[in-house]
């Protein structure tokens, strides 16, 4: 199985706007980071999308991924979803809705956003086109084939609401988490390759901050872990420095067998 990092860094994307911190201003190409998003493909060629960040087809153009299978989305907040419209040259390619798999309320909102891409009715004029997602409710603890691929959901807080996790084979896969509880780091242990959000050093209402994931992180005991949704407070070779054996944050591009 194949983990392509699309994306890894916070809802504010790296540079930001009118910064001029040593972080934005930073020569280092892992400090440069888009939105995040991700592609895990199976040892069988199956291909999941992990959510639609804003620079969605400038990530996929990047890593040469010019189709996938499904998309899984965490949960809907903007930094996550935005780039669902540039799904439309996945799905003109391969003339048939591409299967989405969120909660069902995430789902009702996606609909309420984006009804050219989920009512079938709406139909594109004669000569032009539009993106078309076939909505699947997933819950949490549901274990869903795509391909030859089993998804597994775990429900994780984020401040006021929940998200999903996801659990691939060997590979976790958690953003935007506040907390792992003890179930979801149960369901979680035996992974090899874990993903984990962490913001900053110091403590968030709705996110892991460094040292929590590092915790979580002792506790799951995969191999390895790469950290994501990372800020400019901290750039790559200095966290990288910090980290412990195991634990390395990811970047843009990054490409790991898992």
């Amino acid at each position: 199985m194949k983990l392509t990092f699309l994306g890894t860094g916070t809802s504010f994307g790296i540079p930001i706007i009118g910064c001029d911190c040593a972080v934005c201003r930073s020569p280092d190409p892992r400090d440069r980071r888009t939105r995040i998003g991700a592609v895990i493909e199976s040892d069988g060629g199956t291909r999941l999308l992990i959510d639609t960040p804003p620079e969605l087809r400038l990530q996929l153009v990047q890593a040469g991924i010019d189709r996938v299978d499904a998309v899984f989305f965490t949960h809907d907040h903007a930094d996550h979803i935005h780039g669902i419209d540039d799904v439309r040259a996945i799905t003109v390619r391969q003339r048939a809705p591409l299967p989405m798999y969120a909660e069902p309320e995430v789902l009702a909102r996606l609909a309420q956003r984006f009804p050219y891409i989920f009512d079938e009715r709406m139909l594109p004029l004669p000569g032009t086109s539009k993106p078309e997602g076939e909505a699947r409710p997933i819950r949490d603890g549901d274990v869903v084939p795509v391909g030859d691929a089993m998804v597994e959901a775990i429900s994780v807080p984020h401040g006021r609401m929940n998200v999903l996790a996801f659990r691939v084979g060997a590979l976790g896969f958690v953003t935007d988490a506040k907390s792992v509880p003890a179930e979801a780091i149960a369901r979680l242990r035996g992974v090899r390759v874990l993903v984990l959000n962490a913001l900053f050093h110091r403590p968030h209402p709705t996110h892991l901050s460094i040292s929590e994931a590092v915790a979580v992180a002792a506790e799951i005991g995969a191999e390895r872990t790469y950290l994501i949704h990372l800020t400019h407070e901290t750039s790559h070779a200095e966290l990288e420095a910090e980290l412990p054996a195991g634990v390395q944050p990811a970047y843009d591009g990054l490409v790991v067998e898992v």
